[in-house]
């Protein structure tokens, strides 16, 4: 039988019996004898190993039965549940978790089969109290240190392998006195947003040299389709120390190797166009294959109330209403004076909005889903730090787009982490400052307008600003006399670049300048900010804003010349007509005061390198953004509107343009771009 089909149902299933594992374990922590608790865990392993059966994962399903044996006794009454138990409880979902990522990442579940976890387990059957932790913790490096060997070995003896396109690239290189160079960079293993760091790592070479081969292949690599290494091609004139240097600065990387390309030792494929159309066609089907299909809300569903949806079919009916809302922007440009006209077109916007609505509902997940994991984390965080620390969750039905569902997650862990370590005091210094011993973490999501919020906080120490300005100066980020005119929000923010840490000493939960500056830049990939508000002694918080959705959106269209622009509805405070006389200059650039706050001016002609339009005017247009707190004010030419718009990505070769978001077609077919308000402000 082939139970491939069902790959994607299983993996589905499995995730959802994980969590309700880790939901009951936590609650039995507090609750041992609690029968239905029991009951319910008892019932999600048998299902589990019912499961990984029917798919022959068969050391899943060994795994599973072992549990279930322990369970079984329990529910006899034959076992009574401790806090060794528990934890070994604990490591049977860590293992499971990876037996699952496995099967998502590569279709089998690898070769680990988790022996100590199992001779843990038969312990505990037979009386004996043997903690898991310590065997499995010997093993697990042992396994990562055979296979960053493997790799490293693998790498030393792997050929390159151009195309002729590529190979040209290098004889054309060394005929302009270039150096072509074969990199391979290892990230280390306990680097989580490995895509985010590797989007650091090619901004690094791109400022270095040009990039004519990635192995694996871009795509692949920002979807994190590797391991914890990867190989580029750079022409370059630099020599090998500078690109030593700057990689080797960059957080999570572990180690470079770096060599001239010798083409004598290539291996040459070549490749037609066909081949090419062909390759991208397959690329972007196991694109669309590997996409999770989980779309449904995570609170309890209603028998037979939800049903399982691709997300590639819920992309197909939200490119369909794109081109409705496209085509009704075209009707609405169309002069015409016919009363039944004007009611179809009214008829029409309606229908499209009510669509468009629809869809997005659809979309929506609870953010539920991904707060889930938390409570386990603040456990496990607590016992490996020696703290005592609770978490407060609110807001989890609050919605979100499910593309960002799926990446917002990983940055929430790094805060939470940061949160427990750097945060919180230990128990003695929290009773010394008049504290109760027992930290507290504040997580909670909340709607405001067309962003959701999600913060992340605690009652700690706060962020000691002349601890962080200090170090700033003394790792050389800032000199003594930038500090000195550095207010402390900008000393603050310092934290958010890459490499930058004030932990005095280097633990595997926090301290090797990991975590804020990936934090950062996921976020803003996603459209969103992240800013911080702390009180020394009283604790710090970290505010997310994200957009609902990164489809379609409220937009302000400008005139910059003859350009049209748009700038995002949610991000614009208010609309002002500045008199020229009002501007001032602070340091040399030019702000406003508005209301008693001063806003400094930002010339858009100048940022988008457009020639500026006649000087002589007594007055000027100034739009007023807000970055989280920050404001600016854009000066535009003049107002178009608002007008809901269709936000279409400008393509892999246009990555790197920072003050444009996307772009949008208009009702008379012209491309218009959407400015990023973030980088610009």
């Amino acid at each position: 039988m082939d139970v491939s089909q069902y790959l994607e149902i299983f993996i589905d299933e499995s995730k959802e019996h994980l969590q309700s594992l880790n939901t009951c374990l936590l609650a039995l922590e507090n609750k041992p004898s609690d029968k239905d608790l029991i009951n319910e865990v008892f019932r999600s392993a048998h299902t589990l190993k019912g499961m990984a059966a029917t798919m022959g994962f068969k050391r899943m399903n060994q795994l599973t039965h072992d549990m279930e044996n322990v369970l079984s006794e329990i529910r006899l009454g034959n076992m009574s549940i401790d806090p060794i138990l528990l934890d070994t409880m604990f490591k049977c979902l860590d293992a499971l978790e990876q037996y699952v990522d496995s099967i998502v990442q590569t279709g089998n579940e690898g070769e680990n089969e988790y022996k100590a976890i199992i001779d843990a387990l038969n312990a505990a059957l037979n009386g004996e109290k043997k903690p898991a932790e310590e065997t499995k913790k010997t093993e697990t490096i042992v396994s990562q240190s055979t296979k960053t060997d493997e790799i490293v070995n693998e790498r030393k003896h792997q050929a390159l392998v151009f195309t002729d396109f590529e190979r040209h690239a290098v004889v054309q290189a060394k005929k302009e006195n270039l150096k072509s160079y074969g990199i391979t960079i290892y990230l280390s293993e306990g680097c989580v947003l490995k895509s985010a760091r590797a989007f650091i790592i090619f901004r690094t070479l791109e400022k270095l040299g040009s990039i004519i081969k990635s192995d694996p292949a871009v795509q692949d690599i920002e979807d994190e389709k590797f391991e914890f290494d990867f190989s580029v091609v750079v022409v370059s004139s630099e020599g090998e120390e500078k690109f030593l240097h700057d990689l080797g600065n960059i957080a999570e990387v572990e180690k470079v190797l770096i060599d001239e390309v010798d083409l004598d030792t290539a291996m040459t494929v070549p490749v037609s166009d066909d081949d090419d159309d062909l390759r991208d066609e397959d690329d972007e089907h196991q694109k669309g294959r590997t996409k999770d299909s989980d779309s449904k809300s995570a609170n309890k569903p209603v028998t037979n109330r939800t049903v399982r949806v691709d997300i590639e079919r819920l992309d197909t009916l939200m490119n369909l209403v794109s081109e409705l809302i496209i085509i009704k922007n075209g009707l609405l440009t169309v002069e015409n004076t016919n009363t039944n006209f004007s009611e179809q077109i009214e008829y029409l916007e309606r229908i499209t909005t009510n669509l468009h609505d629809a869809v997005m509902k659809v979309r929506m997940v609870p953010i539920e889903r991904v707060f889930n994991r938390f409570p386990r984390l603040i456990r496990d965080l607590s016992r490996k730090l020696n703290k005592q620390m609770v978490l407060h969750m609110s807001g989890e039905e609050t919605e979100l787009d499910r593309t960002v569902i799926d990446e917002i997650g990983d940055p929430l862990v790094h805060l939470i982490r940061n949160a427990g370590d750097h945060g919180l005091e230990t128990p003695d210094t929290r009773v010394r400052s008049g504290k109760d011993a027992t930290g507290n973490v504040y997580l909670k999501a909340y709607q405001d307008g067309n962003n959701v919020v999600i913060e992340v906080g605690e009652d700690g120490a706060g962020i000691d600003v002349a601890k962080v300005k200090n170090k700033a100066i003394n790792s050389g980020a800032i000199s003594y006399d930038q500090a000195s005119t550095m207010s402390d929000q900008e000393i603050i923010d310092l934290l958010f670049r890459p490499s930058f840490s004030t932990a005095d000493k280097i633990s595997d939960v926090s301290g090797r300048g990991v975590g804020l500056d990936v934090v950062k830049t996921k976020i803003e990939a996603l459209g969103g900010i992240i800013e911080v508000k702390t009180a020394l002694g009283k604790g710090s918080t970290f505010i997310i804003r994200l957009p609902l959705t990164l489809a379609i959106i409220q937009a302000l269209m400008v005139q910059l010349n003859e350009e049209k622009y748009a700038i995002p509805l949610n991000s614009i405070q208010n609309i002002e007509d500045v008199k020229i006389s009002d501007i001032k200059y602070i340091q040399g650039s030019e702000v406003i005061n508005l209301r008693g706050r001063v806003i400094p001016i930002i010339r858009l002609h100048d940022k988008l390198d457009l020639k500026a339009q006649n000087e002589n005017k007594t007055s000027i247009t100034v739009v007023i953004v807000n970055k989280g707190d920050k404001l600016a004010g854009f000066v535009v030419d003049s107002l178009i509107g608002q007008q809901e718009i269709v936000i279409k990505t400008l393509g892999k070769y246009l990555t790197n343009l920072r003050m444009i978001a996307g772009a949008t077609i208009l009702g008379d077919g012209e491309v218009a771009l959407i400015l990023d308000v973030n980088s610009l402000v």
